[in-house]
């Protein structure tokens, strides 16, 4: 498919917890996952943060440090998405619910975190975001204002609006393929951006899942299997066909 302009069609792909699970990090509904070990509640909410930063902290500088073991690599899924944006000749955008950095280790470039990402907190007082891979406390002081206790994860908790959506929305509104890998098809609004795409661009969609989601009903086209066998061998045939499907 080529635009009217005949320039290569432009690809937004969406990527949830399901990518990067076969890297070794949890997912959080699945059967053994986040949600089932600790209350999202007490440290996945602002409420939660105010009644105990503390255990906040400490939560999400256990997930830190996982994400620093040598042992917690981008897999052949990430390397595939990767590769799509460096040989595709028209837009490829790249949407991740993920807050790990493994599309970037990856080499994805062009990349919207919409949840926010581990490696980095914000400034309650100044709203600075500033990397940050170390232990995080209470007793830390902000780089740029110098607040004490004020730093938290730069990470959309429940009841507060995802990062970026007006460039996502833009992306969605002039993309021709739509692409969903590894999500459960719970959350919105990345849950509704397949709806939006058929009913405002009408864009050909695809998931390409461990299983089917909520939504699966939604895509015309779906591939099931593990992320490292399914996304590469959708991507190839892609780039060796040079055009998006009909």
């Amino acid at each position: 498919m080529r635009d009217q302009g005949g320039n290569a069609g432009s690809i937004v792909v969406l990527t949830g917890a399901g990518i990067s699970k076969e890297s070794g990090l949890d997912t959080f509904r699945c059967e053994g996952g986040i949600w089932s070990k600790v209350s999202l509640e007490d440290v996945a909410t602002p409420s939660g943060f105010s009644r105990n930063p503390a255990l906040v902290h400490a939560f999400y500088n256990a997930r830190r440090e996982k994400l620093a073991d040598p042992q917690i690599v981008p897999n052949a899924a990430h390397a595939a998405l990767a590769r799509l944006e460096q040989e595709w000749p028209g837009e490829v955008m790249l949407v991740t619910q993920n807050i790990d950095d493994l599309h970037e280790r990856a080499g994805s470039r062009n990349l919207l975190h919409m949840h926010g990402e581990l490696a980095k907190v914000r400034c309650g007082r100044c709203e600075t975001v500033i990397c940050w891979r170390d232990e995080l406390g209470l007793d830390d002081a902000c780089p740029a204002c110098g607040a004490v206790g004020r730093l938290r994860p730069h990470v959309v908790w429940f009841g507060e609006m995802p990062l970026e959506m007006e460039r996502i929305y833009q992306a969605l509104d002039r993309c021709q393929l739509f692409m969903s890998i590894g999500t459960s098809g719970h959350v919105y609004p990345a849950a509704g951006f397949v709806s939006h795409v058929r009913t405002y661009t009408r864009a050909h969609t695809v998931e390409l899942n461990l299983e089917p989601s909520t939504g699966a009903s939604l895509f015309e086209e779906t591939v099931y299997g593990p992320a490292t066998e399914v996304v590469p061998v959708y991507i190839n045939a892609l780039l060796r066909g040079g055009q998006l499907p009909d």
